[in-house]
């Protein structure tokens, strides 16, 4: 990828220049080059250092610290489980288990295969609903382990 021939940097570069390369454009900046690239990627972030004349470590920092943003390319399928209290106390933690057994993964990471990214929210704002997850933009709640495990594998087929 190159700076120089990659229309999706021009992208990113509007976003700052609107905002007057000014440093508290970093997260907005963030936002655009995640939605542009799909992810934010290590040369990504080192121009969006450079351009807001940022050190590399305080964007890294930023895009590590908020969970909205990957670093890494999401799957085509993406299942996210509520780790929010209620879920947790109805057993959130079990479902989270099992569903990283099942594919081989951890929270957080996607599938060799590029098909799943197992994701984790802090909460999703059904707790009567508890435990939820979230298939495809799909939330589906009052789930138990066998629910889990059949609404994933229904998801990737």
């Amino acid at each position: 990828m190159s700076v120089d021939t990659d229309a999706r940097f021009k992208m990113v570069e509007k976003t700052m220049k609107k905002l007057g390369y000014d440093r508290s454009a970093l997260i907005e900046s963030l936002h655009t080059a995640q939605e542009t690239f799909g992810y934010l990627e290590p040369e990504v972030l080192k121009y969006i250092a450079r351009k807001l004349r940022l050190p590399f470590s305080k964007v890294y920092g930023v895009a590590t610290f908020y969970h909205f943003f990957r670093l890494k390319p999401k799957g085509k399928h993406t299942l996210v489980v509520c780790m929010g209290t209620a879920c947790y106390i109805k057993g959130a933690n079990k479902l989270l288990d099992k569903l990283e057994a099942r594919f081989g993964i951890k929270a957080g990471e996607t599938t060799k295969d590029d098909l799943l990214s197992l994701l984790t929210a802090r909460c999703v704002g059904s707790c009567s609903l508890a435990p939820i997850a979230i298939y495809d933009n799909r939330p589906v709640g009052k789930l138990d382990e066998e629910r889990t495990l059949a609404e994933a594998e229904g998801m990737l087929s």
